[in-house]
């Protein structure tokens, strides 16, 4: 893409750390000190290269909407352009049926203009399931009880252990029972039984809230990567809640962390898709589930999940009705989808497979970070036409012309003039006021704070999730979202950026229009209980 894939800039890319391993207690070396060293994968530096290709298609989707307008002008140009304004005022100032024809053109074309627009997508409100207490599990009990199970050796146990203690996940976070028995758990029968606690306490809370029947909904997505189950989760909540008949529902699976905002995709384009799609309502839901998944064999790549992904499922109802606006907490602004599947590094990064023992899991490559890092430098280079200021495109496009007008010319070696031409990447902090990163893991919102040169604040409503909830896959905006609401921190006309990141490998984006200012909630908002303590120090 930029150059930063051959070997010789890979070492870039690396960061070493030495590890005291203490005093060595037999053999040749007895009574010494040891050392190893630590080598980590980083994100790749957004400021070394940008592609243009995405520069380019971030303007495509902002001329896209002005396409709009501009095609009922040549309405205009029929009706006006043959006559000057003293014309048409004579003209119609003596001829009662020549200013009613003026305006009945006026009126169309406005009607046409109004009629072609997209039906904006207002987001009502949204719900995200907490569990109940009893299935909390501190840190150091989920390595005991994963000792008990019996499902591990100590070696397994003891990396699981190092990865929880720099994970940056608290000891409230939750886990289903069964994962922890002597029994095998990844049945379907326990994944269904996490599956319906998870969704249907999301989707109760989310009708209560709104005050929607379930048959009022004519649009519904589900999206779950690893457990897909027949008949489908879509068709579980239908058949629960005795949907109608007509409604268009769809089950997104295998796409990763990052399928919850691919789920609003689909959902705004039903919203949006004709005339049929006029007054609807549209539910998406987003889970993953742990019992299916759990992984208890000794593959150190596989053994990483089982330490960050956690329960948890969200909820979120849209309308395309006009009228919801006044009740409505946002307006769906922007949505950007960047895929690398293309690239076999990228495609192989997160990938469910069996371990050498026929055991099923969720092997996580050495090589997710930098790949990450390219879908995301693709993906903030594609928005960011649609959401900078002007002052700030106008700045990245002088240095980007300066670069390639005068760069050619000058040899690796020349550091200084290299500094010199180092390409000016916009402030993103400008363009939203808000930031919901998915929740990976600490070290990949450590880099990612580092690259995009963002503030702790802007982290803030990511970290405490991630130490509160943990990973709950593509639900985890939505915890975000509901941590900076239950701060009282989104205000009206506030632009709020969802982020997310996951198999595939793919980058999201999703830019959202607080149309009112969140209230602390009385109710129904899984921070309530602990809010008082975010956000901690990690």
């Amino acid at each position: 893409m930029d150059g930063g894939g051959g070997g010789g800039g890979e070492h870039t890319l690396l960061s070493t750390e030495i590890v005291n391993r203490g005093v060595e207690a037999s053999g040749p070396d007895a009574g010494s000190l040891t050392f190893s060293v630590r080598v980590r994968r980083r994100l790749p530096d957004l400021l070394q290269s940008v592609n243009l290709k995405y520069v380019k298609l971030g303007y495509h989707y902002l001329i896209n909407h002005a396409i709009y307008l501009l095609a009922t002008m040549p309405l205009l140009a029929i009706a006006f352009g043959s006559l000057t304004r003293e014309e048409i005022w004579d003209d119609a100032s003596c001829d009662l049926a020549s200013l009613l024809g003026y305006f009945s053109v006026f009126v169309f074309t406005a009607f046409v203009y109004y009629m072609s627009r997209p039906r904006p997508i207002y987001l009502i409100d949204f719900a995200c399931y907490r569990p109940s207490d009893d299935l909390k599990i501190s840190k150091e009990d989920f390595i005991e009880q994963a000792r008990k199970s019996g499902k591990f050796d100590e070696d397994s146990l003891e990396f699981q252990s190092r990865i929880l203690k720099s994970s940056g996940i608290g000891d409230e976070t939750y886990i289903p029972k069964a994962v922890m028995s002597q029994e095998k758990c990844a049945t379907m029968k326990e994944g269904r039984a996490e599956a319906s606690a998870v969704i249907f306490g999301a989707l109760d809370e989310l009708f209560d809230k709104c005050r929607v029947r379930p048959k009022d909904v004519g649009v519904l997505v589900v999206n779950c990567s690893l457990f897909n189950p027949t008949p489908s989760l879509s068709a579980m909540i239908v058949n629960h809640y005795k949907m109608r008949g007509n409604v268009l529902s769809f089950n997104l699976g295998g796409m990763g962390c990052s399928a919850g905002i691919i789920a609003l995709d689909l959902a705004r384009d039903m919203l949006q898709a004709g005339p049929s799609a006029s007054g609807n309502l549209a539910v998406v839901v987003s889970t993953e589930m742990v019992t299916f998944n759990w992984y208890h064999g000794r593959n150190r790549s596989m053994l990483i999940p089982n330490c960050f992904f956690r329960m948890g499922c969200s909820a979120v109802l849209l309308s395309n009705r006009r009228r919801d606006f006044r009740r409505a907490k946002y307006r769906l602004e922007h949505l950007v989808r960047t895929h690398k599947g293309a690239d076999d590094r990228s495609f192989r990064s997160i990938y469910q497979e069996e371990d050498e023992e026929r055991i099923k899991g969720l092997a996580i490559s050495r090589d997710v970070m930098e790949v990450g890092g390219q879908a995301l430098k693709a993906n903030v280079t594609t928005l960011g036409p649609l959401v900078l200021p002007l002052s700030e495109q106008l700045i990245f496009f002088v240095t980007l012309a300066w670069r390639h007008l005068v760069g050619g010319g000058v040899q690796a070696g020349a550091g200084s003039m290299k500094k010199k031409l180092q390409l000016y990447i916009p402030d993103y902090k400008l363009a939203f006021e808000h930031l919901c990163v998915h929740a990976a893991s600490k070290g990949v919102l450590d880099e990612l704070q580092k690259n995009l040169g963002l503030r702790d604040s802007d982290m803030e409503a990511s970290r405490m999730t991630l130490h509160r909830f943990g990973n709950t896959s593509s639900s985890t905006i939505w915890y975000e979202l509901a941590y900076l609401e239950a701060k009282e921190l989104v205000r009206c006309g506030d632009r709020v950026w969802q982020l997310a990141f996951g198999s595939g490998f793919k980058c999201n984006s999703a830019v959202w229009r607080a149309l009112r200012r969140a209230r602390t909630p009385t109710r129904s908002n899984p921070w309530l209980d602990c809010l008082h303590r975010y956000p901690v120090q990690l």
